[in-house]
């Protein structure tokens, strides 16, 4: 009888060790992208030196534009930049347009004039040992040419096996193609600017968790874009109201002079204003919601922007986003 009984608890054991094996292989933890905009302005490589690169998975050097001619000029410090994020297993990508390209790119963006900018695209990825394009067309810059721009640069990046990414805003979702945002491979959702600077009579917050909500339920539900394509844009700066206040500032400069500023979302300057931002606690509860609803993962605007240690913002997102996926 004991024998028996040893069998049959020996053929549970291995039972439930095979039950747990089996449940690790068909459900691996499924990555978090953190996305990351880093300028590309004189000094890149120095800037890029000061990365964690540990905290992201995408760079994105904005902005790289091409001149008039539809030339793309050389951009300094960005292969050692590459090479750099790519020993940590970090993809990059030149992000192209922004929210203040130059008006030539319209230009560029004709019929007559596009498959030669597309073919230029293609050598910028190739000398640079770029991983795709993030294209960050904005405003009236999505036109009548935006769905044949998109479709023929995503035709060459695939040929490539490069990747195509698209920074969004859902007050213009309504200018893309349902056929344009199907060849994107992730979608990063700018869910702040509300207001800012340019409207100082609407003074207040430009990012709040309740903007995110209506952002990335817009963008899955009624746009249908797989919510595991959807980043969801977080701000590393803050903008100032008031008769004597900075237009804007980064977080990291915000704690720096305000340390009580990590606890909140406002901080009032007595005699200038108030600052509008994203603290720790809403950054936390924006990463815990990405997670929550099966995002890609969150986007940053911008590196830079992020306070030292123990304050940093990458950190906060880190805890909380898919905490137990390692990168």
């Amino acid at each position: 009888m004991k024998r028996y009984i040893l069998l049959l608890i020996s053929c549970l054991h291995l039972l439930t060790a095979c039950g747990k094996e089996h449940t690790t292989t068909e459900n691996p933890p499924r990555k978090a992208f953190v996305v990351g905009y880093l300028f590309a302005n004189t000094g890149l490589l120095e800037a890029a030196k000061k990365l964690d690169f540990t905290k992201i998975t995408h760079l994105n050097i904005a902005f790289i534009n091409p001149d008039a001619t539809g030339t793309f000029p050389t951009v300094l410090g960005l292969s050692e930049t590459v090479k750099l994020a790519h020993q940590h297993d970090v993809k990059v990508f030149a992000s192209f347009a922004g929210g203040s390209p130059p008006e030539h790119l319209k230009d560029l963006l004709k019929p007559a004039k596009q498959k030669a900018l597309i073919v230029n695209f293609g050598k910028l990825v190739d000398t640079y040992s770029l991983d795709g394009i993030d294209v960050d067309l904005e405003g009236d810059f999505i036109d009548e040419n935006y769905e044949s721009f998109v479709v023929g640069l995503s035709d060459l990046l695939r040929a490539k096996k490069k990747l195509m990414t698209a920074a969004v805003a859902t007050w213009t979702s309504n200018r893309i193609t349902d056929k344009a945002l199907a060849r994107y491979d992730l979608v990063h959702i700018m869910s702040y600017d509300y207001t800012g600077p340019w409207n100082k009579s609407n003074a207040g917050p430009h990012a709040t968790y309740a903007h995110m909500v209506k952002d990335f339920t817009h963008w899955r539900d009624v746009r249908q874009v797989a919510p595991e394509k959807l980043v969801i844009g977080l701000p590393f700066y803050g903008y100032g109201f008031g008769p004597s206040i900075a237009d804007d500032i980064t977080y990291k400069a915000l704690v720096a002079q305000y340390p009580e500023a990590v606890h909140t979302d406002e901080i009032v300057i007595p005699q200038q204003g108030t600052f509008y931002y994203n603290g720790a606690a809403t950054i936390a509860s924006k990463a815990i919601y990405a997670r929550e609803q099966g995002a890609g993962g969150v986007m940053v605007w911008h590196l830079l922007g992020d306070a030292d240690a123990p304050h940093a913002l990458l950190q906060i997102i880190q805890d909380n986003l898919y905490p137990t996926t390692s990168r």
